[in-house]
């Protein structure tokens, strides 16, 4: 594609090898974007005629037009998104065209490009988490005081609610949006005009255009400028949290939809069958977001990995830091909208969270406090509890049914009362506290999120 420097041609293997086009074309509106701010800059500096500026805008619409339209053919031999449409400018309106590339690299460029790709993806990932933020908090509000047990260790340990489960998947996306609102904040400054590594001694306004591309300032070390994928690297982390989240939150999703807990059913629009077991209802949509966290970190620890050893400025190694990048936002935007549907369609089976919630061990924490009230300090009273229920398994009697003398044969501490502890409404009652499963605390929350989601 050189000329001038090279007297052979670029092995065939070397394009195939270094192609980046088959990818990284999707940045075709970033790129033609910031190629027009670029030519007005030049334009401002008298490096083009108005009648030059016209003819590169009009030439990077038409072929803005024509991308969209499906009626664009990129070629192998011009490697990138950038040279594709540079090439094709020229060809259509000639000497102008030659032009635009005046006080710029490619370095700076793609910089640029997947800076604005990253903002515009942000922006539309922002929105996903809100609506699956809102499936979540309307499901929360419809089954806001279902009992279930919750659990630590997978093992039974205090009563909570299905509103209060749900909104803890809300409160962690609720990081995610704060995330991704603040890495937004810190990718948003314009590399344009750092040039390959030290800028240009043809001088073009930056700030002018930062401000037509919509960013907030201008990098201040042309050097940094192009070496910098931190914004990148902190993106795949974020997407990479929320995928986090999202696995967590499929996790429970298929032990509550299992034969063995219940306390969900999936909609058959979003589970799937089996190829040899008729009566099977699999939840694939689970299954796979747990699996594709790990692609996401994958995206992340790939960039990195690549990053990690690079001297400044510009290596040819950071080419790929763009298709785990694209993989990552494509992921995660399925991701999102299929769990926001799954979730809308969700059926919580309440008996079977009641019939859970019933086991009166669930409540051996809410006896260990009631004796902590009666005066016995707390190591004590666990002990004492753990003795009333050792006593309970080994007799094969529920704890709420073990006699007041049982009980004050373990210690006198019990008092007449002890079998109030037993009453799941007083449980909830008790936990006033913010943050606890309180009913109250609960139809609080769900309001916070309905007005900051709208």
């Amino acid at each position: 594609m050189w000329t001038g420097r090279f007297s052979q041609a670029t092995a065939d293997l070397v394009l195939k090898y270094g192609e980046s086009i088959s990818y990284d074309w999707k940045l075709y509106r970033h790129d033609i974007a910031g190629s027009i701010a670029h030519a007005r800059a030049q334009l401002r500096a008298g490096m083009l005629t108005q009648a030059e500026f016209e003819a590169i805008e009009s030439g990077l619409k038409s072929i803005l037009a024509d991308i969209e339209a499906g009626n664009f053919d990129w070629s192998i031999k011009l490697e990138d998104v950038h040279m594709n449409i540079e090439s094709e400018l020229t060809r259509r309106i000639g000497a102008p065209g030659a032009k635009l590339h005046t006080a710029r690299s490619r370095n700076d460029q793609v910089a640029t490009d997947t800076r604005l790709y990253c903002r515009a993806e942000i922006d539309t990932t922002l929105s996903l988490l809100q609506e699956m933020q809102r499936a979540l908090v309307a499901k929360a509000e419809q089954y806001a005081e279902v009992r279930i047990p919750g659990y630590t260790h997978l093992q039974r340990a205090q009563p909570v609610t299905v509103g209060h489960h749900l909104l803890a998947y809300v409160e962690m996306l609720g990081r995610d949006v704060a995330r991704l609102q603040d890495c937004r904040r810190r990718l948003n400054v314009s590399p344009l005009g750092s040039g390959a590594i030290a800028g240009s001694t043809i001088n073009l306004d930056r700030a002018a255009i930062a401000a037509e591309l919509g960013f907030d300032a201008v990098t201040e070390n042309s050097m940094d400028a192009i070496a910098d994928r931190d914004y990148i690297m902190e993106t795949l982390f974020c997407l990479s949290l929320i995928g986090t989240h999202l696995s967590r939150l499929s996790e429970d999703l298929v032990l509550w939809s299992s034969a063995e807990f219940g306390f969900c059913t999936l909609s058959d629009a979003h589970t799937t069958g089996s190829s040899l077991m008729p009566q099977k209802k699999n939840p694939d949509v689970s299954e796979l977001t747990r699996g594709k966290s790990g692609r996401l970190y994958g995206n992340l620890v790939s960039v990195m990995v690549a990053v990690k050893g690079l001297p400044l400025t510009y290596n040819r190694d950071l080419q790929e830091d763009k298709e785990p990048l694209f993989d990552s936002f494509e992921t995660i935007s399925l991701a999102l909208r299929v769990n926001a549907e799954m979730v809308a369609a969700m059926r919580i089976n309440e008996d079977k969270c009641a019939a859970a919630v019933a086991d009166p061990l669930l409540l051996a924490t809410d006896l260990a406090d009631y004796l902590v009230r009666r005066g016995v300090p707390f190591r004590h009273a666990h002990e004492l509890v753990g003795k009333a229920v050792a006593v309970a398994v080994g007799s094969g009697t529920p704890l709420n049914q073990l006699t007041l003398e049982q009980f004050r044969a373990i210690s006198p501490e019990y008092g007449e009362d002890v079998h109030s502890v037993f009453n799941l409404d007083r449980a909830f009652e008790l936990r006033t506290n913010p943050g606890a499963p309180n009913p109250a605390n609960t139809a609080r929350r769900i309001a916070h999120w309905k007005s900051l989601l709208g």
